[in-house]
């Protein structure tokens, strides 16, 4: 997205011939959507997914450089060209076939009882490949002052629960059982009966694990997730597991004697299913996952059918990405701060940082008086609010301190050796947290990932470097316009400290409730509102926003916006923002806010994000939120009648 004006605005994509007032997001990108066509490799293209396509050439430039220097691979430069190597190897990795896979399906042939596969499934769990229980850790939601380990649901090879549950999905159901034979028949594990029959026994037992399984609503519940139980308490919740197994083969600490159970009815249920199914169902199940796993990295025929399942069928992608830039993906996956760490040399000028720290420091500020101004909310909770308000803490750009490498090897010629190395290396590290002080200074994304995210444990903020760029952050810019974009990103990850999930974490990030009974109940009439509201958009036909699994974002959504705005209008210092391109500082406010969500979507994979994806689809993320915002409704003249409209009293205000 170029900037084509003197404001920083792109309006090379609006639609003359429909009014703001009657649909915003077409007004200002109706001609973009109806002339620009995704890339044949991409299930979606948006202002997020153009800017990391900027950020992979500019990665592969340094992985060239690095490549082209020969650093040691004991080095972390060395690993990365190392590693990325090996993935660009084809050859190698057609002559290898399924070698390097042997001593895993082996292993997986010797199960021999149910103590066994809860062995398995941790060593899985080590190794990042699929299995029914997965581990964790992360700080205690009601002792953040320590570290927990936590263990969850998993294992299924369809995106969600509801695939194998809800007749909607009963075609990709159909797909993915034809899926998992063909890989069965291409792994040559067996013929086309034998790969039919296993294909039906893993679709089953999948389905049977998923009827278990919590759906994503009940699992955004931070007070239902937390189950701290001893050892021995969780293990006799499911007999049939040997959870102590278990942890020792994931490499847990043999210290740990408490454990916090996510799920507590499905770790009964998985005990159950492992004891009244057989086993050889669960080996096949465990060699598919496997394979799965490992699909990208195996020879073409197997890479292919997985794209064609997971790519095409899931997302409506045609083709698959260059090779390069999966192999980019791998390197970051793997050894992302090492690669982040280059990333940042060339790519972040220290001004960007300064410039970011003011506008956090001008939206906090904001969010202050935003508190104070809310009617609806107690001096009591206010109170507590401005204390959690004043603790949060924020990280832009990059680390400080970064990640130590040196204990993972990378060996050349061993791309799956590799893979696992990393996966157990990044399990390793997270298993020696336990008993240790908490790392404050710990990033859980790379500075070339174009994202952001709030952490309610550690009540921060974090803004990797890639993320600050345009359409979401040009120096050259006018105010209104970075305010809108970058500044509502900002709000939007504050709010995320005060939406219904992180409103239920003090300002030292431990679960503890801070309200009044009656904040509670005005809280909760808003946000029913905000999912009734979002419940009847339906971008897909049958397929409507879940207004419960999208709350939290809607919520960041709704009151970042806001407190962007109120920031804005403070940084005027009481002057009047000159008109530029024919627009308002207001209206270009938002206006720039809409164009970080200009987004176009397979039906494929919007229905597969509706299904998992706690954000709304961006077209909801401007439309949904400017028909509540009072200061939209002014700055554009919306009047009844117009599209835009939603009378005064259905508005829902929250921060």
């Amino acid at each position: 997205m170029t900037a084509t004006n003197a404001s920083g605005i792109d309006l090379s994509g609006r639609d003359e011939e429909v009014r703001p007032q009657d649909d915003f997001y077409r007004a200002w990108h109706g001609q973009w959507l109806e002339e620009f066509d995704i890339p044949a490799d991409k299930a979606e293209y948006a202002s997020f997914i153009k800017l990391r396509d900027e950020s992979l050439e500019q990665l592969r430039d340094i992985i060239s450089h690095l490549t082209d220097s020969a650093p040691s691979l004991e080095t972390p430069g060395g690993k990365v060209a190392g590693l990325f190597a090996d993935f660009m190897n084809t050859d190698a990795i057609n002559d290898r076939g399924l070698e390097q896979l042997g001593p895993l399906i082996q292993r997986i042939d010797d199960i021999d009882d149910a103590t066994d596969l809860a062995a398995i499934f941790g060593e899985f769990d080590r190794d990042g490949i699929g299995a029914p229980l997965g581990s964790f850790v992360h700080q205690d939601n009601r002792d953040s002052s320590r570290y927990l380990l936590d263990i969850r649901q998993s294992g299924l090879g369809l995106p969600d629960r509801d695939y194998y549950l809800d007749d909607r999905f009963a075609e990709i159901l159909a797909g993915y059982r034809n899926h998992v034979a063909t890989m069965w028949q291409l792994a040559g594990l067996g013929n086309e009966a034998i790969a039919t029959k296993v294909a039906d026994q893993i679709v089953t037992l999948e389905s049977r694990i998923a009827e278990k399984q919590w759906d994503n609503v009940r699992n955004r519940d931070p007070q239902a997730t937390y189950n701290l139980l001893p050892l021995a308490d969780a293990a006799a919740q499911s007999p049939g597991l040997d959870l102590a197994v278990f942890l020792t083969s994931s490499h847990a600490p043999e210290a740990v004697d408490s454990i916090n159970v996510g799920q507590p009815d499905y770790l009964t249920s998985l005990g159950i299913l492992m004891s009244d199914q057989d086993l050889a169902t669960w080996r096949n199940y465990l060699k598919f996952h496997l394979i799965s796993n490992f699909a990208p990295y195996l020879p073409g025929e197997l890479d292919r059918e997985n794209f064609a399942f997971y790519g095409t069928a899931l997302t409506g992608v045609q083709e698959q990405r260059p090779r390069w830039k999966r192999g980019v993906d791998v390197v970051q996956g793997a050894l992302g701060e090492a690669l982040g760490q280059e990333y940042v040399k060339r790519h972040f000028p220290p001004e960007n940082k300064t410039r970011m720290l003011e506008l956090v420091g001008n939206l906090i500020d904001a969010f202050a008086e935003s508190i104070d101004s809310l009617a609806w909310m107690s001096p009591q909770t206010k109170s507590e609010a401005h204390a959690k308000l004043g603790t949060f803490r924020s990280k832009i750009g990059y680390p400080d301190l970064w990640r130590d490498y040196s204990a993972l090897i990378i060996e050349p010629n061993d791309l799956i050796g590799n893979l696992i190395r990393a996966a157990q290396f990044d399990h390793d590290r997270d298993m020696a947290k336990l008993g240790g002080p908490i790392d404050r200074e710990e990033w859980f994304m790379p500075p070339q990932m174009v994202n952001a995210y709030y952490n309610p444990e550690m009540n921060e903020i974090v803004f990797p470097a890639a993320i600050l760029q345009p359409p979401f952050f040009t120096m050259t810019a006018d105010d209104a316009v970075n305010y809108g974009a970058i500044g509502a990103v900002i709000g939007h990850e504050i709010s995320h400290g005060f939406d219904d999930k992180g409103c239920q974490y003090d300002g030292e990030g431990n679960l503890r409730d801070w309200w009044t009974e009656e904040d509670h109940e005005a809280f909760a009439e808003r946000t029913t509102a905000l999912v009734e509201q979002y419940a009847e958009y339906e971008p897909v036909a049958g397929h409507p926003v879940n207004g419960e699994l999208t709350l939290g974002e809607n919520i960041a959504d709704l009151s970042g916006i806001a407190v962007a705005m109120r920031a804005y209008l403070k940084s005027l210092h009481g002057q009047e923002p000159p008109v530029i391109d024919d627009l308002t500082g207001e209206q270009r406010f938002f206006v720039g806010y809409s164009q970080v969500w200009r987004a176009k979507t397979r039906p494929e994979e919007s229905v597969r994000r509706i299904a998992i994806d706690p954000h709304s689809p961006p077209e909801f993320r401007v439309q949904g939120v400017l028909v509540n915002n009072d200061a939209f409704v002014e700055a554009f003249d919306v009047q009844p009648g117009d599209g835009m409209w939603r009378d005064p009293d259905d508005r829902v205000r929250i921060w």
